[in-house]
């Protein structure tokens, strides 16, 4: 039998003799051979590797073609509303520039957590530095909040460090952004500025990471407009308001009429869908963000007001905002030629359900007599002050926990936006960075633009003039922390280590341990106050730095904490900070806190291996000897 042979002579490996008419892979149709390269198994490296096969393909492989398109839309489908459909792209350039923009991100992101864990309060210089950085790349914007998007939808459990610089990164990246539509709003002229929208900004503002747009709180205006012409419909099939159109600026001039709008609208609002003043938990500051009021269908007087004010002005009805004190209203003039005289209004209480009010019932409403200037309309700036000023004071109530700081600091930014030269504000604002810490050159420029403003305030500048400067001398010369061994002799009596999940005997919280001391280190003022010398061991043991469940940072006795019996996650915001990763039952410490407390994480290790050990062998127990094994286990967590 004769040998199969393959091409000129040669034997084929399969023992048969090849079709002379066979076609190549590169003889297929272009469309075809895009067809198959953007088959979703083919990642990048692989498409490169194929343009690098030969001519043909490369030419497959252009950098405006489908196949890079492809690639790019499959690796960052959220920048897909960057292009407009079908656009010509050179995708190979774009992937490029993306993927190099990522690596930066990263190495910024990755960065912070050694210059930021050595210096606690200096979170906002190490984020406008950071910032700076990203700038100085010179990329599209859209492509660095990308990267920092990707960091934060990754593994829920892992790379938790670099997601808490992601995120406060992308919180302050945002925030610069909307300072900037916000200043180009209030450049607006007066008439083109709409409350609707400086009310989305300043919830923006205050929530960049939420999904909130001018767009989206249009669209729900929308759908409750359509509610009320609905209504109108139906008592009046002719009414003027049904045929306005959608981002149409007509005003119904009948009072008659513009009483039947604002009627089905009060039906709608406060009947059918439920909306109210939120009486019960008034300082929430939810109530002044317009996404939120629209979520939850409550609010205070000025939130209610704008959407209330926005709806009837969709319908036809022009309402104006008035300043009230304590108690935000609007105005609806009776007079066809329009009027100032404070008698010539029915004010309405958006707050009370929309409630209709004469002059003398408004001050019924805040309990003592008011001037008719209190009566007049203002400007949408002063409606935004307004809404600001709540925040504000919300803020100064807080608790001085990170999120009323938050709230005071960005209240403040806002405010100042708004009216820069307010030297009230301006002293607020520097006397808050002070107290974090933060970003003490800018506190000498804003003490420097006050003594301009007030000279008055000479006292007040002086003393903050000087302690400030001592702080940027203080951080010339950094002190290294302190390095805690658990095999150190004052330490012998430590039992517990970082990233255990612990419960808190008498309070009840889950919390996890992020550093410790032998000894309380606290004030004797904190010391008498918290009642340490009530405990059997009183100040003389070691305490615990604890990240609570409930976003509180504590500081424990050994005497009150215990291994939690079923780990789980601790919500706290600051998690990120000291630890990389949740492993089921402890957290894994970033090498910044291992580097404090170099001998913790393999004490953890330990400490869980026993103790669940312990519990696991309990619970098996019990099934046999139910009775013993209960008064074991209490003994065991005593």
């Amino acid at each position: 039998m004769a040998t199969p042979v393959d091409g000129e002579g040669q034997p084929s490996l399969n023992g048969t003799i090849p079709d002379p008419q066979t076609k190549k892979l590169t003889d297929l149709p272009t469309e075809l051979l895009e067809h198959i390269l953007c088959f979703p198994v083919l990642k990048h490296v692989d498409i490169c590797n194929v343009s690098c096969c030969c001519k043909r393909l490369h030419d497959v492989c252009h950098g405006r073609g489908k196949v890079w398109g492809h690639q790019y839309k499959l690796r960052w489908p959220r920048l897909q509303r960057f292009y407009r459909q079908n656009e010509s792209c050179d995708w190979l350039r774009e992937y490029k520039t993306r993927h190099r923009v990522g690596i930066q991100i990263r190495r910024t992101v990755e960065s912070i957590s050694k210059r930021f864990f050595t210096e606690v309060p200096c979170v906002g210089q190490v984020l406008g530095d950071s910032f700076a950085e990203i700038e100085s790349l010179g990329m599209p914007e859209h492509f660095c909040e990308d990267e920092l998007l990707f960091i934060l939808n990754s593994d829920k459990r892992k790379s938790l460090t670099l997601k808490y610089y992601a995120k406060k990164i992308l919180y302050f990246l945002r925030q610069q952004n909307i300072l900037k539509s916000l200043k180009n709003f209030l450049e607006k002229p007066t008439e083109q500025q709409s409350a609707l929208e400086g009310a989305v900004l300043v919830d923006q503002y205050c929530n960049p990471l939420a999904d909130v747009t001018l767009d989206s709180i249009s669209a729900q205006l929308d759908e409750i407009t359509e509610k009320v012409k609905k209504m109108l419909r139906i008592k009046n099939p002719s009414h003027p308001s049904l045929r306005i159109a959608q981002g149409n600026c007509s005003v119904v001039e009948d009072f008659e009429l513009q009483r039947q709008v604002i009627c089905a609208l009060n039906s709608v609002l406060y009947e059918q869908l439920q909306y109210k003043g939120n009486e019960c938990d008034y300082y929430n500051p939810l109530n002044s963000y317009i996404h939120q009021v629209l979520l939850r269908r409550t609010g205070i007087p000025i939130s209610l007001s704008v959407l209330y004010m926005t709806l009837a002005q969709r319908l036809g009805v022009q309402l104006e905002p008035v300043n009230f004190p304590n108690h935000f209203l609007l105005r609806w003039c009776q007079k066809p030629r329009g009027s100032e005289d404070i008698y010539d209004f029915v004010y309405i209480d958006a707050f009370g359900k929309g409630k209709q009010l004469t002059a003398k019932e408004c001050e019924y409403l805040i309990g003592h007599q008011v001037t008719a200037d209190y009566y007049s309309a203002i400007s949408t700036t002063e409606v935004l002050l307004r809404m600001v000023g709540n925040l504000l004071n919300i803020g100064k109530r807080g608790e001085g926990n990170e999120k009323s700081y938050q709230l005071l600091r960005d209240s403040l930014d806002l405010y100042l936006t708004i009216n820069p030269d307010n030297v009230q504000y301006l002293l607020l604002q520097a006397r808050l960075y002070f107290h974090l810490g933060i970003w003490p050159e800018k506190v000498l420029d804003i003490l420097q633009h006050i003594q301009a403003l007030d000279p008055s305030q000479h006292g007040a500048v002086g003393y903050l003039v000087q302690h400030t400067l001592e702080h940027i001398q203080h951080k010339k010369h950094p002190v290294t922390p302190e390095v805690k061994r658990r095999s150190a002799p004052e330490h012998l009596e430590v039992q517990y280590s970082v990233g255990l999940i612990m419960k808190h005997k008498r309070s009840g919280y889950n919390c996890v341990i992020y550093g410790w001391d032998p000894k309380c280190t606290m004030s004797p003022e904190w010391i008498s106050t918290m009642r340490v010398h009530q405990l059997s061991n009183g100040a003389n043991q070691p305490f615990y730095n604890v990240l609570v469940q409930d976003g509180t940072c504590r500081y424990a006795a050994q005497e009150n904490l215990e291994p939690h019996s079923a780990p789980l996650e601790i919500g706290h915001p600051e998690v990120g900070r000291y630890f990389s990763e949740f492993a089921d039952t402890y957290y894994v410490a970033n090498e910044e806190l291992q580097t404090r407390y170099p001998e913790d994480m393999d004490e953890t290790l330990c400490t869980v291996r026993e103790f669940y050990h312990r519990l696991t062998s309990s619970a098996g127990n019990q099934e046999e000897a139910p009775t013993t094994d209960q008064n074991n286990q209490q003994a065991m967590s005593m």
